[in-house]
């Protein structure tokens, strides 16, 4: 475990020394701010005190931004040939995968701590719903999860980062729209499975404070599948090389 929260300190430390995680941030905060306040949220027309504008648009700005931070994870480590001088280090695939996770689930967990004050000033206009507001942030962390580790595998079988971040937009877009327009078109028991596929049936659950074990199982399983992906390829790269 120590051996994972080092890889994870020092990936988290490269996202700041490239910029990527200021960039990050100034865009998620920017776009989330515009359509939370500006355009969007009936906070200030109707006079409720809601941050569903805030989850609606982050959920979306997340599904775009984590891709560009999972891209070079692994793809550039591969392509650089860094990644055999970290697996001679005695470590594992498995701690290399686990730590680049934590690291890229760290920076998301910092830009939606800095989401709080929509949360403290919203809440000082009105009687928020303390509760949806935190089911709301646990649907974000769970769904970013799941895309980091989509992103996380996509990395690990390309050397090119922009076939990376496609690849990983190509997948997640199943999981974020197709399934659920999918099931609007099919009754039965295939409207019930691509409804059990999509992520924002689960999403909305979580979000309405609605925690069942489907939705922990569902965003459990995207989570440990892409890991375990990553971890295969990686494994399967250092056979044949």
């Amino acid at each position: 475990m120590q051996t994972i929260w080092i890889l994870s300190k020092r990936e988290f430390r490269s996202f700041f020394d490239s910029l990527i995680a200021y960039i990050m941030l100034v865009l998620f905060l920017g776009i989330s701010g515009f359509f939370t306040w500006l355009f969007g949220s009936d906070v200030f027309l109707v006079g409720q005190a809601s941050l569903g504008a805030f989850f609606s648009i982050a959920y979306w700005t997340l599904f775009f931004f984590i891709p560009a931070l999972t891209m070079r994870l692994l793809a550039e480590e591969i392509r650089s040939g860094t990644i055999e001088l970290l697996l001679t280090r005695a470590i594992t695939d498995r701690q290399v995968v686990l730590g680049k996770f934590l690291s890229t689930f760290m920076l998301i967990v910092v830009a939606l701590v800095f989401t709080i004050p929509y949360v403290i000033t919203i809440g000082s206009i009105g009687n928020l719903d303390l509760g949806a507001v935190i089911s709301g942030y646990l649907g974000l962390l769970f769904m970013s999860a799941a895309y980091i580790s989509i992103g996380l595998w996509a990395s690990s079988i390309t050397r090119n980062q922009i076939v990376a971040y496609l690849l990983s937009l190509f997948i997640g877009l199943f999981f974020h729209l197709l399934f659920g327009i999918l099931a609007t078109g099919f009754s039965g028991l295939p409207g019930q499975l691509f409804t059990s596929l999509s992520m924002r049936e689960h999403f909305d659950s979580i979000s309405r404070g609605v925690l069942d074990s489907g939705d922990l199982v569902y965003f459990l399983s995207l989570i440990v599948l892409g890991l375990f992906l990553s971890e295969v390829s990686l494994a399967k790269r250092n056979i044949t090389e």
